[in-house]
């Protein structure tokens, strides 16, 4: 039987393996490692349960053992030895302010933007220049809970292994194939070649409702920057832009929500066409 936890607590905030791990809430040391963290009990099961095999250490105080015992019992199902921290270490490994007693650190496991395609997915993501971490991780979140097949992040789009993206998918990280550093117009070309539609979702594209019915097909949906929305070049790309209307007086909707809401459209057109 596999040692559950680690012979002496780790007490020392400033030791070079404390250290070590916080340093992994920069990019540069993410890059350099290919190394990410993990935070918090709910993050924590999730990579235990779909990507054991990802984890090189995790680390948590006594009393969020005691509080989470099913995060411990997947750790020792999975064979991964619990590192015993004090409260103090804990706080400086992570990157939230309170990260609940609980850091993974996992090592970056992408998928190719070929397999992606090469799988003949239905619904995809495809996310051009999304430079908020929270917006990221919700849009994979949304993603995954619409029966999405896989997630597809531009060069331009912002570091998928940022704790804030992590924390924001919730998980959802570990459930569906996302495929990063992709030069969009690399995206675009596989998705057609796998019979993919190329939709853009774009405040001058055409009503949403008259195109509805296109939704049954494949589609990956191309979603663009927060503020600019998708530049000219990226929409030429697309085989048909979209507008989502506006019912109400809000100005417009925050990007996140508007890609959950066409992902789900997507999702119940297509499985209502079968």
């Amino acid at each position: 039987m596999p040692r559950l936890y680690a012979d002496r607590v780790l007490e020392n905030p400033r030791s070079p393996r404390v250290r070590a791990v916080a340093k992994l809430t920069k990019r540069s040391a993410r890059q350099e490692t290919g190394l990410f963290l993990v935070e918090g009990p709910q993050a924590a099961r999730e990579v235990l349960a779909y990507r054991p095999d990802t984890v090189i250490e995790l680390f948590a105080t006594p009393t969020a053992m005691e509080r989470h015992p099913d995060v411990r019992d997947a750790a020792r199902e999975a064979d991964i030895e619990v590192v015993f921290t004090t409260e103090a270490v804990l706080d400086s490994m992570a990157d939230t302010v309170t990260p609940q007693g609980i850091v993974v650190v996992a090592k970056q496991s992408p998928t190719s933007v070929r397999d992606v395609f090469a799988a003949s997915p239905r619904l995809v993501a495809i996310c051009e220049e999304v430079r908020d971490p929270g917006n990221l991780g919700t849009i994979i979140r949304a993603a995954d809970a619409a029966g999405a097949d896989a997630v597809v992040l531009t060069g331009r789009t912002v570091d998928l292994y940022n704790p804030k993206v992590v924390r924001a998918s919730t998980g959802s990280l570990f459930h569906l194939p996302v495929a990063i550093g992709v030069d969009l117009s690399t995206a675009v070309d596989r998705a057609h070649a796998a019979g993919v539609r190329i939709v853009a979702a774009d405040v001058g594209g055409e009503d949403f409702l008259a195109s509805r019915s296109l939704l049954a097909e494949p589609t990956a949906w191309l979603f663009g920057n927060e503020a600019r929305g998708l530049e000219e070049d990226a929409l030429r790309l697309a085989d048909i832009s979209l507008r989502l209307p506006i019912y109400g007086r809000a100005e417009s909707l925050n990007l996140a929500t508007a890609a959950s809401v066409c992902l789900y459209e997507t999702a119940f057109a297509q499985r209502a066409a079968g």
